[in-house]
């Protein structure tokens, strides 16, 4: 072309220039034909060329800008330099770079300084993505074509450097450094529309100096010429529908709707693929390039749906879809490989040519690992199609198999694959060339993989894209549309075409080319991009945006239908449990199809690569439980509450059960851990021993075996034998390290650690490049090292690291790939080698081992387990179970008692299930109690309770959290806080002398008889039964009695009973050390039993035996009798009214009845229950644990023996009526007769059988008094005893009694006239015997006049069944409880000290001191209604019964029970063991200590001066807001009147300065702080009987609120968490800029600071939260009952204080529903109320509301009004909660109607908490409503606790 060619567009025409360097000039963009409105724009550009105006081209994204730029340069021929802006590049990229050169720095020009001084045109790509302030370095080079240069030299404009030519040398110029920009130099810049697309605003300025010209998509019809060009075989209608439907996505209204742009650039590739397959749906390609069914939400979805049917796009019978790849043939024309694939359409076999690899073909689906289902055989055959045409992007779920496929595409097509594992914070550079140094020092660059891969012709798959920033991906856009790339080192690469054209005009050899920097890309070079899907609706994920749609076409990979991932998983593993495997997948799939955000996050933790995981781990150990196997994949233990119901909802619906051994800890014997020739066997599992080279990396560390932690190993081992990696996660101090070290001790292993933190980036993970000799030296990180020697490599804290840097390790473990920063690569399998250099072989034996906390407040670290979790095998790791935890604590304190370990083991048990649920933020953990116990082993004398604070006083500001902690730790007998003083035990009054009363005498009758002979006779007892009967377990809270003070009582806690319920009888059996109480009630009919220290309460119901007592004549009262052994934990109950026998197995569950053959002739009486005057039977139970009981009747003359064991009865007909049997020992029985009290003793022989005559031998008993000496009878009374102890006093104890040396038989008793009495001789001895008593100063129990019946009604006939005495032999102890009117109140109470309320006083008469003590026993929480019954069971509210050798138990009538030690010895030890756990006093004074006091003295308060600096103040008596000081309002100071925060850090005045603050000033500063609140209060016009009220309300949630509240302040300090900013002049050098810090660069450091948002990321917008509250008039009826409607109010309140404050976060508004409507404004949306005043005005509009409104309920219509409301409002998130306690049955509505309605809207998160209602009715309602999203709260004081839950386990989670 000769000089002075010119080109004519239209009217303007261009002289050309040749061009110096003509490989820079753009070949092969014109095509034949341009299209008219391209023709237009080219004139355009022309016409600003000539007048020297620098242009911008602005347009939707595509490559169409681009093109149309290089074509003119190509019409033009000038040279080009491009350059495409990212977020990274920074003005070293525009002006100049130093390089390295023989050991000196250079600069060299950089492409906007090259395009100046050359002339050639500058094309800048993507101004938007330019971060602000770099491209006004521009500024100045683009008006006045001048430009200061690093190197001194100065750019100037053409005219100006002539002109100064004129006047100077040219050499004078240059040593001036002058430099000329040539008058051809011209700028074209491409850029979008910011505020329409996402990025930088052009900055005002830079803008000025640019013409724009907007180029739009190419017009309808141009672009319909084009597609008719491509595709000749498509029926001419169906391409303009299908540009019509592309035209109408891209048109303003549907932007406005926020679909975004349709590529119309792809459209011409779709059509070339729908051109080879004109039968394909077009619909289908439609997906391709516009994945809408993924992208957009429902609206978007469905106006789409619209428009496809509005130009007839909807699939027709027609188009098929390709079904599968038939075969691949490799075809070599010219040197190009390619294959022709022949693809199976509908019938057709269609053949198409594809680029192929360079390695040999493989049959598609061949691979050893690759089960081909029939969507991924379409899958396949889709991917060829698109791969004909284009680059292409796999989208699918984390874990479905998108690498698989395209590693198989690969294979299929014969190509190398390239993984490029992409990361959040990855550059530009990153992507194509980083920078290194050679051996000598210079600085080179050196080529990514993908730029290699581009090269060689490889398959680059880009894995995670969706990770990337988008404005990094912007620099690939050039090489993926037009096969183009400019990098770095100034090389360019072209594409294949061009490059020929190139060579053929400049006839050069490749050699020559290179030489200048051109390179061909490979034809055969494909990059595929995988993603995850983009989260619709949420800012930050949604990655798919106009941009990204123009570059790839885009593949979803659904996950696979059930049926196809049973045959995956069989396939691959051939011989799992088939009826697990169905289970499994019917539950993966039951999850995956629902709309429930919660169960969508539970599916996406069971990919198929979990899946798999589990299959292989079942196969292998085929009895293991499916259960454990699904909540290990899921970290169940770890998921918020809800998502864990949802979970246990979903697996028992499956019936996936909880295998019940499971919870059982295994033997620790049978459990072992052993190394035995060479081998290790954890339980049931064996590994061989590892042999390691490096023997000191192998880990030793002091470790407890303790069976949970075995249990833990033993998991580990079965998954490490697997060949898993292994994920550990936890709490804070489980021993996760702990048990890895031990792990691979065990195994020998060596190990690497790496410790991940925040600032961990991914060259750091990998490599430590340090400079060495002005070379940059890359040190190994441990990781590499691993990978080298196949050592265990743990990675701990992986949490704290960002998750995008921890990404690595995907590609890593999953494909055992991964690129070095300095260009190694490390590969999995050597057969990939074959004489690469840089390549590190994966050794065989390395493994991964993750520690890493679990996810969620408290912890915050970044959610590891989300993002990685499905490539490695998940270990919750907890505190271990009580029993573990024991016995290892055992071994860290050896010589700590046991009792306290136990007590330590209880409260941090309780603490961590409180942390559990949300109520306390702190997880204990098994570290703080090792740390305790350690403390206690090394100073013994230390009092647990001072040690527990090491622990606790982190906790001591915060004060519901220490109420909570002082609670528990109480509750388990840790007497935290308590003052060794504090012994409050009863006060000891003295016992008066005891009296000689006279003798019992064995003797003759009145009449003369000796003795009287009984006949006995013996039946066999009738059974009915056994019938199987229900029993039910509840848990109890057992509370330790001494926590604050010492007193008798040492623990206590509540029987779950019936507020109408009666106790009636308790009863202790004692079996080998167990104690069991029984305890029987008689409304209805009923027992409780339990172990004595266990957990769990049982309770038998025989409301079906007994009926309920019809209106009040039939009162039963049962009495219970433990049997023992054989018969043991069997148990006899009697109703004495009816006689009703009947035998409980308590471990068969099973019931007798036994039938006496008593006297038959009760039975003319009419029916049993309506007697008149009932007939009472007794039950004697002295000898039950002998397992034989004596009956009676009251007023009877007979006896029934009943042996249970032998299922006898033995009657004994007597001559007198009796009233009371006493059996003091087995074969001697006090009788009492019924009219005269006289007593008598039966003697029976030993064995009735075997003596046939079968008598029994009945003497009179004489009490007479001593004599007195003439011969005077006195009359005396006789008494009734209330119980005669069945055994003897030891000789010691009957001598200290009775203050004589003496040992014989005796008995001791207690009736009412006396304390206590021993009877010496009784009943052995036929001598006369002694009796001696201590008697009362007044008889118990004599009526007093005042109460005859007045009260209207009978006078009370008889005494109460219960006499509440029991005599404790050991201890020499006569124990019963009185009635507070028998107890001399006067002496135990000081004067003016009111009695506190009780049901009774124990009374102790202590034998062995002559001491009498008064307990008393806390009075019930409930009694019940049924009073006159409750006077005839006892004339107390509680009763009593022996608890062991040295203490009783008392149950009252509330059913509290509480125990008590009266024995004295018993007392003195526990008072000592109190003490050590008390420690020593900390009143004492040490040695060193120097107390300094202020001495200053203390004047009154005031509120002191304000400080107009509120400079901080530290002591002075002065200004108000201090801290520290004396009598003015602040905080810490002594004396002072209120608390009054000024912001300053606070100094402590020592407690006991401020204890010493005298009387008077104390009770100022109280009133100036009543003043201070009450002027508070003044301020917003409250009341104080107002502010009492909401006090009341506010009170009752505090803690909820307080914990909430934490946790918003947390989330809302990690949302404002900093970040890395790079390219920094100051700060931490950058790792990844060292060489650039070599050659001189400033920016080369990073620092932290807060990252402006994204230009163009929308704003953040709060979450909106509507709480609908029932205000119904049922809540005002049922408030009596349970408090409901207060209980909503205090939640409403709840609501209002936590979020206050938070307004910009928290959007909430609160409306009602009643009788009188669905929707009752309460809150509206924007009048949040701002004081406690506007508060409690809302609750009393609730109030009132309920009170007043009409009947009915509105739940389904206002629950369905709030979900459509809330989503008019544009939010991040909606939650609507839904209070009510609505009868659904009772209205008609169907639950299913109401669980419709709750998940009506999948982007709202509705919640219901149901106020329990009647009966199971709540339970069977939740059972049909969705998992997570219905509560029952059957105790309204879970309804704060339940909506705490919601908060924190949905909003919170996401912040």
């Amino acid at each position: 072309m000769v000089l002075g060619d010119t080109v004519n567009i239209g009217d303007v025409s261009y002289t050309l220039k040749t061009p110096k360097n003509p490989e820079l000039v753009p070949r092969n963009y014109i095509s034949d034909s341009l299209a008219q409105s391209v023709v237009q724009h080219l004139r355009w550009i022309m016409q600003k060329d000539l007048l020297g105006q620098d242009v911008f081209l602005i347009g939707p994204p595509g490559p169409l800008r681009r093109t149309i730029a290089m074509q003119y340069l190509e019409l033009t021929r000038r040279e080009v330099e491009y350059i495409s802006l990212s977020r990274d590049t920074t003005e070293t990229d525009l002006k100049q770079r130093r390089e390295i050169r023989a050991g000196t720095a250079f600069y060299i020009d950089q492409c906007a300084v090259r395009a100046a001084t050359e002339g050639r045109i500058l094309v800048l790509e993507g101004l938007e993505k330019a971060e602000r302030n770099v491209l006004p370095v521009l500024n100045n080079l683009l008006e006045n074509r001048e430009m200061q240069l690093e190197d001194g030299r100065f750019l100037m404009s053409a005219e100006r450097y002539d002109k100064l030519l004129q006047d100077h040398t040219k050499a004078e110029l240059d040593a001036w450094k002058i430099v000329r920009v040539s008058e051809n130099f011209r700028v074209i810049a491409l850029g979008l529309p910011v505020p329409r697309y996402s990025g930088n605003p052009l900055d005002p300025p830079l803008r000025s100096r640019f013409q724009a010209r907007d180029i739009y998509f190419l017009p309808f019809k141009d672009q319909l010429k084009l597609l008719y060009s491509v595709g000749s075989n498509v029926p001419a209608e169906r391409l303009s529908q299908l540009l019509s439907f592309a035209t109408t996505l891209c048109s303003q209204e549907s932007s406005t709707l926020g679909l975004p742009d349709f590529p119309l650039d792809s459209l011409p590739a779709a059509v070339q693929i729908l051109d080879s397959f004109p039968m394909m749906s077009i619909k289908q390609a439609i997906q391709w390039l516009y994945p809408y069914t993924i992208l957009l939400g429902h609206e978007g979805k469905m106006a789409v749906e619209g428009v496809l049917k509005r130009f007839e796009l909807q699939d027709s019978e027609s188009s098929l879809l390709p079904k599968e790849i038939v075969r691949v043939e490799r075809v070599c024309e010219n040197h190009v490989s390619q294959a022709c694939v022949t693809i199976r359409v509908g019938g057709k076999e269609v053949v198409i040519k594809v680029p192929a690899g360079t390695r040999p073909l493989h049959e598609p689906c061949a691979s050893d690992h690759f089960i081909p289902t029939l969507s991924h055989k379409q899958l396949l055959a889709e991917m060829i199609q698109s791969h004909m045409v284009k680059d292409m992007c796999i989208v699918g779920g984390k874990g479905c198999g998108k690498t698989v496929i395209a590693k198989n595409f690969a294979d299929a097509l014969g190509y190398n694959i390239e993984p490029i594992m992409l990361y959040q914070d990855m550059t530009a550079r990153d992507l194509l060339q980083q920078r290194y140094t050679l051996p000598n020092g210079d600085t080179a660059w050196r080529s990514s993989a993908l730029v290699n891969a581009a090269l060689e012709g490889k398959l680059v798959l880009l894995d995670g894209i969706h990770r990337v920033n988008a404005g990094t991906l912007a620099v690939l856009q050039r090489l993926i549309h037009d096969r183009e790339l400019s990098l770095y080192d100034g090389s360019r690469l072209l594409r294949e075409d061009r490059y020929m054209c190139l060579k053929e005009e400049l006839q050069m050899s490749d050699e020559q080319l290179q030489k200048r920097s051109i390179f061909p890309i490979h034809p055969s070079f494909r990059i595929i991009a995988l993603a995850e899907p983009p989260v619709i609706g949420s800012t930050t994920q949604q990655w798919l945006g106009p941009e990204f749609l123009t570059m790839f076409f885009f593949h979803y990979m659904k996950p696979l239908v059930k049926s196809e991932e049973i045959q995956v998983v069989k396939e691959m593993v051939p011989n799992i449990p088939q009826e697990a495997l169905n289970k499994l997948l019917s539950f993966t799939h039951k999850l995956r199809e629902t709309q429930d955000p919660t169960a969508q996050s539970l599916a996406s933790s069971l990919s198929t690569r979990q899946l798999l995981r589990i299959a292989r781990r079942l196969s292998q150990y085929p009895n293991e439980n499916l259960h454990s196997a699904v909540t290990k994949a899921c970290l169940s233990r770890f998921l918020p509450s809800l998502a864990r119901s949802a979970l246990e909802k979903n697996l028992a619906d499956t019936a996936i059960e909880i295998n019940t051994d499971d919870n059982l800890e295994p033997d620790p014997i049978n459990f072992k851990c052993e190394v035995e020739s060479g081998s290790l066997q954890i339980g049931a599992v064996r590994a061989p021993i590892f042999n390691a080279h490096e023997k000191m990396k192998v880990p030793d560390v002091l470790f407890y075996n303790n069976v949970q932690h075995m249990i833990v190993m033993e998991d580990m081992l079965k998954d490490f034998l697997l060949g898993e990696h292994l994920l550990l996660v936890g709490n804070q101090g489980v021993g996760k390290n702990k048990i890895v070290d031990r792990f691979l001790h065990l195994l020998n292993r060596p190990r690497e650690y790496i410790q991940l933190h925040r600032d961990t980036t991914v060259q750091s993970l990998t490599l430590q490049p340090s400079v060495k000799d002005g070379l940059i030296v890359y040190e190994d990180s441990p990781l590499v090292k691993a990978v080298k020697l196949g050592h265990v490599l743990v990675v701990d804290e992986a949490d704290k690291a960002p998750t995008n840097v921890t990404c690595v390790l995907k590609t890593l473990v999953e494909n055992g790939e991964m690129i070095l920063a300095d260009g190694r690569r490390i590969v999995a399998n050597s057969t990939n080698v074959n004489g690469r250099e840089n390549v590190i072989v994966i050794h065989p034996d390395f493994r991964m081992i993750v520690l890493a906390n679990r996810p969620g407040f408290p912890f915050l670290g970044n959610d590891f387990f989300g993002t990685l979790g499905d490539i490695f095998s998940c270990h919750a790791v907890d505190n271990p179970k009580p029993h573990s935890e024991l016995e290892m604590l055992k071994q860290y304190g050896p010589n700590v008692p046991e009792p306290i370990l136990q007590k330590l083991v209880a409260a941090f048990g309780e603490l961590r299930s409180l942390a559990d649920q949300g109520i306390i933020n702190y997880p204990y953990s098994t570290r703080e109690v090792v740390n305790i116990v350690k403390h206690l082993q090394k100073f013994p004398s230390e009092g647990l309770s001072n040690v527990v604070r090491n622990v606790f006083d982190f906790d001591s500001y915060n004060n519901d959290m220490r109420e909570i902690l002082i609670n528990t730790l109480h509750k388990y007998g840790i007497p935290i806080g308590a003052k060794p003083t504090n012994v409050q035990l009863a006060k000891e009054l003295p016992l008066p002398d005891q009296t000689f009363m006279g003798y019992w005498t064995i003797g003759q009758a009145r009449n003369g008889m000796q003795k009287l002979l009984c006949p006995a006779e013996t039946h066999h007892i009738d059974i009915k039964g056994p019938v199987p009967i229900n029993i039910q377990e509840y848990p109890i809270e057992r509370h330790e009695g001494r926590a604050l003070s010492f007193t008798e009582e040492c623990a206590s806690w509540k029987l779950p009973l019936d507020e109408t319920n009666l106790i009636c009888d308790i009863a202790v059996s004692h079996e080998n050390e167990k104690n069991t109480l029984y305890v029987a009630a008689c409304n209805p009919v009923s027992l409780y039993f339990m172990d004595m220290t266990g957990k769990n309460v049982f309770f038998v119901d025989f409301f079906d035996i007994f009926p309920r007592m019809a209106s009040g004549v039939w009162q039963p009262f049962v009495t219970v009798a433990p049997l023992g052994s054989p018969l043991k934990s069997q148990v006899i109950l009697h109703e004495e009214q009816s006689n009703v026998i009947l035998l409980l197995d308590t471990t068969g569950r099973v019931l007798r009845r036994l039938i006496l053959p008593l006297e038959e002739v009760t039975s003319k009486k009419s029916s049993w229950w309506s007697k008149e005057e009932g007939e009472t039977y007794k039950m004697c139970k002295e000898f039950s644990h002998k397992n034989w009981l004596v009956f009676y009747k009251e007023k009877g003359n007979s006896l029934t023996v009943l042996d249970v064991l032998e299922g006898l009865t033995h009657t004994i007909v007597l001559p007198i009526n009796l009233r009371a049997a006493f059996l003091v020992a087995e074969d001697k029985w006090l009788l009492v007769e019924s009219k005269t009290n006289q007593k008598y003793l039966l003697t029976k022989p030993a064995h009735i059988e075997s003596d046939n005559s079968g008598v029994c031998q009945l003497y009179v008993l004489k009490e007479e008094l001593p004599s007195t000496g003439f011969g005077v009878i006195q009359e005396m009374e006789f008494s009734l005893p209330h119980k005669i102890s069945s055994d003897q006093l030891s000789a010691e104890n009957l001598s200290s009694a009775v203050g004589q040396k003496i040992a014989s038989p005796n008995r001791i008793l207690s009736d009412e006239s006396s304390y206590a009495t021993i009877i010496v001789g009784f009943p052995d001895l036929m001598s006369p015997s002694e009796v001696y008593s201590w008697k009362r100063p007044s008889s118990l129990h004599k009526q007093s006049s005042t109460d005859l019946a007045f009260y209207g009604g009978k006078k009370r006939t008889g005494t109460p069944r219960q006499s509440n005495c029991v005599t404790l032999i050991d201890t020499n102890q006569v124990v019963r409880i009185l009635p507070p009117g028998e107890v001399p109140l006067k002496d135990i109470y000081s004067k003016g000290v009111t009695p506190p309320e009780t049901a009774g006083y124990i009374e102790v008469t202590d034998l062995q001191s002559k001491k009498l003590r008064y307990i008393p026993i806390p009075s019930p929480s409930s009694l019940s209604p049924y009073t006159t019954w409750l006077s005839a069971i006892s004339d107390t509210d509680a009763l009593l019964a022996e608890w062991n050798k040295s203490g009783i138990v008392t149950v009252d009538m509330g059913g509290c029970v509480r125990l008590w030690e009266t024995g004295l010895e018993r007392l003195q030890q526990s008072l000592l063991e109190w003490r050590n756990m008390m420690g020593q006093d900390g009143d004492q004074h040490m040695q060193i200590t120097i107390n300094r006091d202020s001495g200053e003295d203390v004047s009154s308060p005031k509120h002191g001066k304000e400080d107009p600096d509120n400079k901080p103040h530290v002591g002075g008596n002065t200004w108000a807001g201090g801290t520290g000081g004396r009598d003015t309002a602040g905080l810490g100071g002594k004396g002072g009147p209120y608390r009054l925060d000024a912001g300053h850090t606070v100094y402590q005045v020592s407690q006991a300065e401020k204890d010493a603050v005298p009387e008077e000033v104390k009770r100022a500063a109280r009133e100036m702080g009543q003043r201070a609140f009450q002027q508070r209060l003044k301020e917003i016009q409250m009341s104080e009987y107002d502010a009492a009220t909401y006090e009341r309300f506010s009170g009752a949630v505090r803690r909820q609120v307080h914990s909430l509240r934490v946790i918003l302040d947390n989330l809302q300090a990690k949302g404002k968490e900093r970040q890395w900013l790079r390219h920094q002049a100051t700060g931490e050098l950058d790792d990844a800029k060292i060489i650039d810090g070599l050659t001189g660069e400033k920016a080369i450091y990073k620092r932290r600071g807060d990252l402006e948002p994204q230009l163009g990321s929308p704003q953040e917008k709060p979450k909106r939260l509507r709480l609908v509250v029932d205000v119904s008039g049922s809540m005002y009826r049922f408030n009596g009952v349970d408090g409901r409607l207060e209980r909503s109010m205090e939640a409403v309140c709840m609501v209002m204080e936590a979020f206050e404050n938070y307004e910009e976060k928290f959007k909430y508004d609160i409306a009602g529903h009643s009788g009188d409507g669905y929707n009752i404004g309460l809150v509206p949306m924007n009048k949040v109320p701002k004081d406690n005043k506007q508060r409690l005005e809302i609750l009393k509009t609730m109030h009132a509301h309920a009170q007043f409104c009409m009947s009915g309920d509105h739940t389904l219509e206002g629950t369905e009004h709030a979900i459509k409301e809330i989503v008019k409002e544009e939010a991040d998130e909606y939650f609507v909660i839904v209070l009510s306690d609505a009868n659904l049955s009772r209205y008609g509505i169907h639950p299913t109607k109401f669980a419709q309605i709750l998940t009506s809207n999948p982007q709202v998160n509705a919640f219901a908490i149901f106020i329990g209602s009647l009966g199971d009715q709540a339970t069977r309602l939740q059972r049909t409503l969705p998992a997570g999203r219905s509560f029952i709260a059957m105790d309204t004081k879970d309804i704060p606790q339940i909506l705490q839950q919601i908060f924190t386990s949905t909003m919170l989670s996401s912040v």
